[in-house]
């Protein structure tokens, strides 16, 4: 039941007001039925006689009245409380509905910052729209550019597959040639029995001969070594890998102490130590002008130092397992070559320190060696098989198989004309670079290859063919005619690795326990 606030004001001013007035007439009325009463007893003794029935009359409609005004005064009474509680929920309503219209107040102020924000976000999206349009025609005119220099790159790619045909012909017409000169060559020798006069003639026709060859130098007549110089104890835990600077009697030797350390063959005295490199030391290389140092680690990383400062200048990474060979470009200090265990080699631009390139391959290279020209290089695989490359298409343009079992070492002689490639075969094969067949074979009963990265090598004036043992010994064979010129002892462990280097071709080794042998 709802009431009108101003009426409910009004009724509850008039039922006070009528209740006051009620009662004070009966006081009224009392007082003066008394008075009368007193006044007039006799008369009304009298006349009440006749009276007396309808005073019971009278009675009863007092007694009805009296109900009836108890009545009203429950009426009253619950009115006023139903008043009280009408009062309380409408007070609880009037603050319900404030909130409410605060509510509706900020709902409307967050619908206008949304309004705002989507007008934003509207404005935004349209220029979105607009750049991903400007966008998409881009990439549009950018596939066009890509699909012609694909065109481009295939006609190119015939085009170098033609070239590489043509000069592999010129190679073989070449290499024929050379085998007719070679051919009579070995012929002069074996009508030659004199030994002055044969010596003569090996002095003409072999000087005539090499000197028409790309990539001769003159280096002066290697000695046999046949004694020990100085034994350094250079590594902790053996010495993996040793190698000359160029035109320089340093020697660079890095092993499983994570050093490399650069030693005076001379006095046998250390020189310099490099440090930073993270794990074991598996392969050496250096630059042509001598000017970085560059070591293959266990630690998947190449490490490439300053040789004049002795600082890390890059720490190349892109390897996922250890990496056991590299190389650097015998023409240009910019190019590097690796080889690790993750079936990947990789070519390096040494000036930026990054990959320019990945090769994957399905049987992991033990070792490999840039050619004298910069452009191929060769590789030794696992699976016993020499593959020449293409560093700069990535592409194999030669494979031989060289050995039953894995291959181990790679070196190319200073002329850039033979390769001497070694295996756990326990044979070491020389090869024409030119014609990839076999022009020499060295063996020994006792010669065991010791270890997958153990590294043989050729004297600079390609005389002498050198190789460690696992026995400890080096063994050097004659290239002209296979015999055995020398065996060297003072290892007391497998030897790992052995170099010519310095102006007078001097020979060093190192071994599974990290000594040196400067040879003599």
């Amino acid at each position: 039941m709802r009431f009108d606030w101003g009426c409910v004001h009004f009724f509850m001013s008039s039922e006070e007001i009528g209740t006051a007035a009620i009662k004070r007439a009966i006081r009224a009325l009392r007082k003066r039925h008394l008075l009368e009463e007193g006044a007039h007893a006799p008369a009304i003794n009298a006349l009440s006689r006749p009276l007396v029935a309808q005073g019971l009359e009278w009675k009863e409609k007092a007694e009805n009245l009296e109900l009836e005004l108890q009545q009203c005064y429950k009426a009253h009474t619950r009115l006023s409380e139903q008043l009280v509680v009408e009062i309380a929920e409408c007070r609880k309503s009037k603050a319900l509905v404030q909130e409410k219209e605060e509510s509706i107040n900020n709902l409307q102020n967050d619908i206008s910052l949304a309004r705002e924000e989507n007008l934003q976000i509207k404005q935004d999206l349209d220029e979105k729209t607009k750049a991903l349009d400007l966008l998409m025609s881009e990439n549009q005119s950018l596939k066009a550019q890509l699909e012609e220099i694909r065109l481009k790159l295939k006609k190119t790619e015939t085009e170098n597959k033609d070239l590489i045909d043509r000069w592999m012909l010129e190679k073989m017409n070449s290499a024929e040639k050379l085998n007719e000169v070679n051919a009579m060559y070995e012929d002069m020798m074996q009508q030659l029995k004199v030994s002055s006069i044969e010596q003569l003639a090996r002095q003409q026709v072999d000087g005539i001969v090499r000197q028409r060859e790309a990539g001769y130098v003159d280096h002066a007549e290697s000695t046999v070594p046949s004694s020990c110089k100085h034994t350094i104890h250079a590594h902790e835990g053996g010495c993996g890998s040793i190698l000359f600077q160029h035109n320089s009697d340093k020697l660079i030797s890095g092993g499983q102490d994570r050093t490399v350390k650069i030693w005076d063959t001379k006095s046998g005295t250390l020189s310099s130590t490099l440090h930073g490199c993270l794990g074991s030391l598996l392969d050496l290389a250096i630059t042509h002008d001598n000017r970085f140092i560059i070591a293959a680690s266990s630690s998947n990383n190449l490490y490439v130092w300053e040789t004049s400062s002795g600082r890390v200048r890059h720490t190349l990474t892109g390897h996922t397992d250890k990496v056991c060979a590299v190389d650097a470009s015998k023409v240009s200090s910019r190019n590097l070559l690796s080889a690790a265990y993750d079936h990947t080699m990789k070519v390096w631009d040494l000036v930026k320190g990054y990959c320019t390139n990945t090769i994957i391959f399905q049987s992991n290279c033990n070792s490999l060696s840039y050619t004298m020209d910069g452009l191929t290089f060769c590789s030794g695989h696992v699976d016993g098989n020499l593959r020449i490359w293409d560093s700069r298409m990535g592409k194999v343009v030669g494979e031989v198989a060289a050995h039953s079992q894995a291959v181990t070492s790679i070196y190319v002689s200073q002329s850039g004309n033979l390769l001497l490639t070694s295996g756990r075969d326990n044979l070491h094969n020389l090869f024409d670079l030119r014609t990839l067949e076999i022009c020499g074979t060295f063996r020994a009963n006792g010669n065991r290859v010791a270890s997958n990265w153990s590294r043989s090598c050729i004297s600079p004036d390609e005389k002498c063919v050198t190789a460690g043992s696992s026995d400890g010994s080096i063994y050097i064979w004659s290239r002209l005619n296979n015999n055995m010129l020398s065996i060297l002892e003072g290892h007391s462990s497998p030897v790992l690795s052995c170099a010519y280097g310095g102006p007078g071709n001097t020979l060093a080794s190192a071994d599974k326990n990290g000594n040196l042998c400067i040879w003599c």
